[in-house]
């Protein structure tokens, strides 16, 4: 037995509370080296005259990496306390025990000793892990109001360019507004969407509002407040939440809190807003040089137009969180994106949380981060972040080809083993954002590809995302071509697309629940033929997808999927007794 490659963790997602009575240990083990795990838990106070009363559990084994299994079971400890040790089996029959002092001979004397044991001590409901229960149910749609519709053609900007005259260049203006949102909110609801993340409306002087000059005014080139409100109240009348964007990592530098820096140095009022190294802070002199590292002042990136803020300054917290509360209170916002979440400290992140909660409990917090988010959800930070790993590992399967299946089912168990379960519920699931090249075109033009990397998002549990355009056939490269004018000319947009993703986000909200809790289980991974198969299971009701990126059909037998009983194709309403998959196509059944 390798034990080296053997691991828990208490309180963490090894160990944690999902939910007032419930809850979840996990143990992870070399792949293929245990063949049975059990757990030997009990409450660390319950002693008869025959000695501890502790009761045995199997685990299951509910994923698989490159390199590691991984163990599972629910358990509700009768008082809410836990002391627990594990015995695990090899496959040739040698077991061991396990637990909080490391590793002992399986044997009464070595169980009996309390100080081997893991603990959890108590299982606080305050510290369990809670989001909003709506955003399980929600299909996002991400706009980017500067291209998504011309409303109030009065309020662009002077230099406003023809909609969608051309390609976008960086500091191209079209005048998408506000109002321009609310004449389609319609078009939303026929497509599906019941949620709306907004990239930033506050006032700033790009066309992408991330260089924020007043966070308590809408840019007078998307409306006004009325306006926004409007658009929030007709939202929630359809049924529709709003997410705002939040960018409290960094300001504007035409913002009037860093021109006063720049005018007074040293004895700017602001100057401890912003983490400034030397004076004077002389734009294109001692601040960011193009071609150079050199910094008198910290900034997003090295972008020089968008100094950091101290957040860590007791008056720049109560600012942003004044912020933060307005749009909440004012206008029912139902969530904030959180811009570069990752840069900020994780003390301003809390009492962030414990702001906004305040203001309304069940706000959705999401933050952008693009790598492992362990330590911002925990519960008083975020909710949810977007979710660019799972993101990226279905890319290179099924848009890239650059890895295989196996590769993929792999990053995808390890993206899931590494956060609480009810992390995964509400994970911000996307393909493609006003970050990144759009679908299609990381596609090259490939349709179907899309079609499967879409199709296999929306089976798997998070909270799916589709980025403006994606729904009928827009394609775009890197910032700033992936920030196209919407196509609004029915002529030129792909409606066996629309249609496609119509049919997709209404099989997802007919199937939410068991695409949200359901039981995932791989089965056919073959690499040769690019064939992924895999079901969710909850309570009788079982579907399976079938993924075939070959270009030839594909033949699968009932046995390899573990059924026997009649089948049905879910996705175009069949009675299947030979399972074939098209050629780059899919197939979702029920038995």
């Amino acid at each position: 037995m390798e034990k080296s490659a053997i691991y828990h963790q208490p309180f963490s997602s090894y160990a944690y509370g999902y939910d007032s009575e419930t809850l979840h240990i996990k143990i992870r083990s070399k792949r293929g080296d245990v063949k049975e795990v059990t757990l030997i838990a009990a409450d660390p106070y319950l002693h008869t005259k025959a000695g501890w009363s502790s009761k045995e559990t199997s685990l299951r084994k509910v994923a698989t990496t490159e390199e590691h299994d991984y163990w599972f079971v629910a358990i509700k400890p009768e008082q809410r306390r836990l002391q627990y040790g594990f015995v695990l089996v090899d496959t040739s029959g040698v077991d061991i025990f396990y637990g909080g002092r490391g590793f002992y001979e399986n044997t009464s004397e070595n169980r009996a000793i309390m100080d081997y044991y893991f603990k959890f001590p108590f299982l606080h409901e305050s510290e369990v892990f809670k989001a909003p229960e709506w955003v399980k149910k929600t299909i996002w749609y991400q706009i980017f109001p500067e291209r998504f519709g011309n409303g109030n053609p009065d309020l662009s900007p002077e230099n406003a360019l023809p909609w969608g005259s051309k390609d976008p260049g960086r500091d191209d203006f079209f005048g998408g507004d506000i109002e321009g949102i609310i004449q389609h909110l319609d078009y939303l609801v026929e497509l599906g969407i019941n949620g709306i993340y907004l990239t930033p409306v506050f006032e700033a002087s790009t066309n992408h509002k991330y260089d924020t000059l007043n966070y308590f005014e809408i840019d007078p080139h998307f409306g006004d407040k009325e306006t926004f409100r409007k658009l929030v109240k007709e939202a929630h009348n359809r049924g529709i939440k709003i997410m705002l964007d939040a960018v409290f990592n960094h300001i504007g530098d035409k913002s009037p809190e860093w021109q006063d820096v720049l005018e007074n140095g040293s004895e700017s009022r602001f100057v401890d807003w912003f983490h400034i190294h030397s004076f004077p802070v002389t734009p294109g002199e001692n601040g960011n040089i193009e071609g150079e590292n050199t910094l008198s002042f910290d900034t997003f990136a090295y972008t020089m137009h968008m100094p950091k803020l101290n957040t860590t300054n007791p008056d720049v917290q109560k600012y942003l969180l004044d912020i933060a509360t307005y749009w909440v209170r004012e206008f029912d916002i139902d969530g904030w994106r959180l811009d570069v979440a990752n840069e900020v400290d994780h003390a301003f992140w809390k009492e962030f949380n414990k702001a906004v909660r305040t203001e309304k409990e069940d706000i959705y917090i999401l933050g952008e981060i693009w790598h492992d988010s362990w330590a911002w959800l925990l519960g008083d930070e975020f909710d949810s972040v977007m979710n660019y790993p799972f993101t990226q590992t279905i890319i290179e399967n099924f848009v890239e080809e650059r890895i295989k299946p196996t590769k993929m089912v792999s990053g995808i168990n390890e993206q899931l083993m590494r956060y609480q379960e009810q992390v995964n519920h509400v994970m911000f699931n996307m393909l493609d954002s006003h970050d990144t090249a759009r679908l299609l075109t990381r596609c090259e033009g490939d349709k179907e590809r899309a079609k499967l990397a879409l199709a296999f998002m929306f089976a798997h549990t998070g909270s799916p995302c589709i980025y403006y355009g994606t729904e009928i056939g827009m394609d775009g490269a890197d910032d700033p071509l992936c920030r196209k004018c919407m196509e609004w000319d029915e002529a030129k947009q792909d409606k066996e697309m629309l249609a496609f993703m119509k049919k997709l986000i209404a099989f997802r909200k007919v199937n939410q629940e068991i695409l949200t809790y359901g039981n995932l289980e791989w089965h056919v991974v073959d690499d040769i033929n690019r064939i992924v198969t895999f079901s969710r299971t909850l309570g009788v009701k079982r579907l399976i997808f079938l993924f075939n990126q070959s270009e030839v059909v594909q033949r699968i037998e009932k046995s390899d999927l573990g059924i026997q009983t009649e089948l049905r194709n879910v996705w175009t309403d069949e009675t299947v007794t030979d399972i074939q998959v098209a050629a780059k196509s899919f197939t979702i059944l029920e038995s």
